[in-house]
């Protein structure tokens, strides 16, 4: 997997990363239907979490792609029609924060000989999550440089067992949710 904000500054034809944020109640096949919007034109999703909302009864879904904004727009028009979905937004980076969490096993009796695990915690500020007889497992939460940079220095040290870097998630720099102002306005007209 490239670096996503390397692939998004490499474009020069007006593209570069999205984060589609999709707001609906938990229903069977939406998620196909939502990729299915993504594959009809032609879109890769680089990285995908749905997880529950701050608002009760409410999933959220977090999308990333590489495309222009008019594009994006009409992939978010396109969510938005559909029956289950509540609303949806698509976002910059500069419009939002967002981590990712990976995960990395390695050898224990590697892991002991590098002699200076202090240093490599604190580089990269990770936390071991398991020590056993056989191996090691460290948790690393960041942005995907930062997640990729202990890979590849781990890669170059010792034998990476098993690695897996989770979806962005991400929420918005507004004070609260677009969607919480949404439900707010339509509350207010049904009160009328």
């Amino acid at each position: 997997m490239a670096n996503n904000n390397n692939k998004a500054a490499e474009c020069n034809d007006g593209k570069r990363l999205y984060t589609v944020t999709v707001f609906s109640e938990n229903q069977v096949g939406l998620l196909n239907q939502i990729s299915i919007i993504f594959t009809r034109r032609h879109l890769n999703i680089e990285s995908l979490s749905v997880s529950q909302s701050a608002l009760p009864g409410i999933h959220k879904f977090t999308i990333t792609s590489i495309t222009d904004e008019d594009t994006i727009e009409k992939v978010v028009k396109q969510i938005d029609k559909r029956v289950d979905i509540i609303k949806s937004f698509y976002h910059t980076d500069e419009d939002v924060v967002y981590q990712e969490i990976a995960l990395y096993k390695v050898s224990t009796e590697q892991f002991l000989g590098l002699g200076s695990i202090e240093d490599l915690i604190r580089k990269y500020n990770i936390r071991i999550l398991e020590m056993s007889e056989n191996c090691v497992v460290m948790e690393k939460t960041g942005h995907y440089e930062e997640t990729q940079g202990l890979f590849q220095e781990l890669s170059t040290k010792l034998t990476v067992l098993q690695f897996v870097r989770s979806g962005r998630i991400s929420i918005t720099r507004s004070k609260i949710e677009r969607l919480s102002d949404m439900l707010a306005k339509l509350e207010a007209i049904k009160k009328q």
